[in-house]
């Protein structure tokens, strides 16, 4: 008796969806989508593979009950012949050219955007240390270097105005303010420092 109502409630499920009850419809969809998602995921597929695949096998169910080409033999029959569209056609999408190109981009992309990240994390902390290491040199320099560079690269001021500060020529300025560049340069190329 139990099998004969299980095979009424599949019975009822394929009248509602003939009928296009959204209810129905929508609990189909939701009670099954988790199994095929897990099947997608577990063989080299993403979320967004399994969404696609079970919407198309969803429609697919839908028009076979609507036209009369599936009817279920037993309690649990709609739900497996989603499942097996679903997983046919998951399988037909990975062992098809265009997937394995597409897996292909996407884990080159992976591992480019990999590369591409370390070698930006690496190029960071390589002129963070620079960077830190300059600023400890330029501290040990003398007070006349230390002030024409601050004045002309952290204050911003034109050496013009510079010049008018230190009381010297703007020439004068230019040509001290190039031999201290240099000399920090050299302090910091220095295998020493």
């Amino acid at each position: 008796m139990k099998e004969t109502q299980e095979i009424d409630s599949q019975l009822a499920l394929v009248k509602a969806i003939k009928s296009n009850d959204s209810r129905a419809l929508k609990s189909l969809y939701t009670a099954n989508y988790y199994k095929v998602e897990q099947m997608v995921m577990k063989n080299s597929g993403s979320k967004d593979h399994a969404k696609d695949i079970y919407q198309e096998a969803f429609i697919a169910v839908w028009k076979n009950v609507k036209n009369d080409s599936f009817v279920p033999q037993n309690e649990t029959a709609l739900q497996g012949y989603l499942y097996q569209i679903a997983k046919n056609k998951w399988l037909d999408l990975i062992n098809s050219s265009r997937f394995k190109k597409t897996t292909l981009i996407e884990n080159e992309h992976t591992l480019y955007q990999k590369n591409a990240d370390q070698n930006e994390a690496e190029e960071q902390d390589f002129f963070s240390q620079k960077l830190e290491k300059t600023m400890t040199l330029f501290k040990m320099m003398g007070q006349p270097c230390k002030q024409l560079l601050t004045a002309f690269y952290f204050d911003k001021k034109s050496l013009r105005v510079i010049a008018k500060e230190l009381q010297i020529e703007e020439t004068t300025a230019r040509n001290n303010k190039y031999r201290c560049m240099e000399k920090l340069r050299k302090m910091v190329l220095s295998p020493k420092s």
